[in-house]
C-alpha cells in the first residue's frame, strides 16, 4: 500500500506543556509502513499513566499525543503484516522490540528497550507519524499506538485480534490497566486457591486484581482504599473484606482479618506510605507486587530484617507479566462468560470531554474512563 496515499486527517487530544489540559486538535497521520496497521479507533481507556506523563512524572517529550488503551478496527496494513487484515477487531497493547533476551524468552513486558518503545515519543527510527495543523510533528508512538485519536498506527506485534462478538468499544482497557491488575494476580504472583490476598488501592487496577483473585480461588480477599463507594463495589466484585485506611491502621486491620498477614498483595496506588505498610503486613514467605507508578527517583523504606527473617518478597510488575496475544483473549472470554465483569468499572466520555474524564479519574469519581472517538 502507498503510505502517502493513505495519509489522512484525524482528530487528536494533545498535551502541549507540563500539567496543562489536553487540547482537541486536527492533525495529519501518515499511512502504515512495514509491519504497521492503521486502526480506526472506536474508544480508548484513560489510564493513570497517561496522566502522570501529562504531568511529566516520566520524561516523555512534548507536545505529544498520548493514549495507550485503544480498541478499534483495522483499515489498512503495511506490506510486512502477515497475521492481521483489514476489518479485524483489535485491542492495542504495549510495544516491544521483539528480539532482546526478555522478548525472546516470552517476557516482553520487561523488554530491554521498553522505555524507548513506549515512552520515547517517536518510532523506532526516530520519526513521527503525526503532524499538527501547522505541519509541525507531534510526539507519538506512545505505547506504540498514541490512541487518543480517531485513527492510530500500531504494529502487528501489539495489535491483538479479538472476537467480533465482544463489545469492542469496551475492550481498550484490557490493553493496559485491566491486564495489569488481573495479570499481576494470575501471572506474576500466581495467587492460588485458599490463599490470602490484599489489594492496596481499589481503582481499576486494584479491582481487576480483586476479580482475578476471586477467579483464582483466594479464600481471603481484602480491598484497601479511602473511597467508600469503591470499597462497596469491591465487595460486589469478590472482596471478602474491605478496609478504609482513613479510619483504620492498615497493618493492624489486615492482620486482624488474616492472622500473621497475607500471602499475596498488590500495591497500585503509587504511594510510598501504602507500599511500606503493605510490606509490613505480609505473612512469612509473602509476596507483594508493585504496579503503582510514582515520580522517577521515589524511594521507599522497609525493615531489612522483617524482609530477611520472614522470607518476604517485593516484586515489580509491568503489564501483569502478560503476553497480550494470549492473555487479552482469555480476559475477553471470561468477560463473555460473565466471570470477569470489568464493564462495571467503566464510564464512557466523548473525546472532547477528556479533561473532565481526567479530573473525575483523579478525584476518584470515575474508576475507568473510556473515551469514545468522534465518528
Amino acid at each position: 500500500m502507498n503510505a502517502e496515499a493513505a495519509a489522512r486527517d484525524i482528530t487528536v487530544a494533545v498535551v502541549r506543556a507540563k500539567e496543562q489540559p489536553f487540547t482537541i486538535e486536527r492533525a495529519r497521520l501518515r499511512g502504515p509502513r512495514s509491519d504497521e496497521v492503521l486502526v480506526r479507533v472506536l474508544a480508548t481507556g484513560l489510564c493513570h499513566t497517561d496522566l502522570i506523563v501529562r504531568d511529566q512524572f516520566y520524561p516523555v517529550p512534548l507536545p505529544a499525543v498520548l493514549g495507550h488503551e485503544g480498541a478499534g478496527i483495522i483499515e489498512a496494513v503495511g506490506p510486512e503484516v502477515k497475521g492481521l487484515k483489514v476489518g479485524d477487531h483489535v485491542v492495542l497493547a504495549y510495544g516491544v522490540c521483539g528480539h532482546c533476551r526478555q522478548c525472546s524468552s516470552g517476557h516482553g513486558a520487561y523488554c530491554e528497550d521498553f522505555y524507548g518503545q513506549n515512552f520515547g515519543g517517536s518510532g523506532v527510527d526516530g520519526s513521527n507519524a503525526i503532524e499538527d495543523a501547522q505541519g509541525q510533528p507531534l510526539h507519538d508512538h506512545f505505547f506504540a499506538q498514541s490512541s487518543f485519536a480517531t485513527h492510530a498506527l500500531a504494529r502487528e506485534s501489539n495489535a491483538v485480534k479479538v472476537p467480533e462478538a465482544a463489545p469492542l468499544e469496551l475492550l481498550g482497557p484490557l490493553g493496559c490497566g485491566i491486564q495489569t491488575g488481573a495479570g499481576a494476580v494470575i501471572n506474576s504472583l500466581k495467587v492460588g486457591a485458599g490463599s490470602r490476598f490484599a489489594a492496596y488501592g481499589a481503582g481499576a487496577v486494584g479491582l481487576s486484581a480483586v476479580m482475578a483473585a476471586r477467579l483464582a480461588g483466594a479464600a481471603i480477599i481484602i480491598a484497601v482504599d479511602v473511597v467508600p463507594s469503591r470499597l462497596e463495589l469491591a465487595r460486589e466484585l469478590g472482596a471478602t473484606h474491605v478496609i478504609n485506611s482513613r479510619e483504620q491502621d492498615i497493618v493492624e486491620a489486615v492482620r486482624a482479618i488474616s492472622p500473621g498477614g497475607v500471602d499475596f498483595a498488590l500495591e497500585s496506588t503509587g504511594r510510598v506510605d501504602v507500599l511500606e505498610q503493605g510490606i509490613t503486613a505480609l505473612a512469612k514467605l509473602g509476596v507483594i507486587g508493585v504496579v503503582g507508578a510514582s515520580k522517577m527517583g521515589t524511594l521507599a523504606s522497609f525493615d531489612v530484617n522483617n524482609l530477611l527473617m520472614g522470607g518476604r518478597t517485593i516484586r515489580g510488575v509491568v503489564e501483569g507479566d502478560s503476553v497480550p496475544q494470549v492473555f487479552i483473549p482469555q480476559l475477553v472470554e471470561l468477560y463473555l462468560q460473565g466471570r470477569f465483569p470489568f464493564d462495571r468499572l467503566v464510564k464512557f466520555y466523548p473525546l472532547e470531554q477528556i479533561n473532565q474524564a481526567a479530573e473525575d479519574s483523579a478525584r476518584g469519581v470515575t474508576l475507568k474512563a473510556v473515551l469514545r472517538m468522534p465518528g
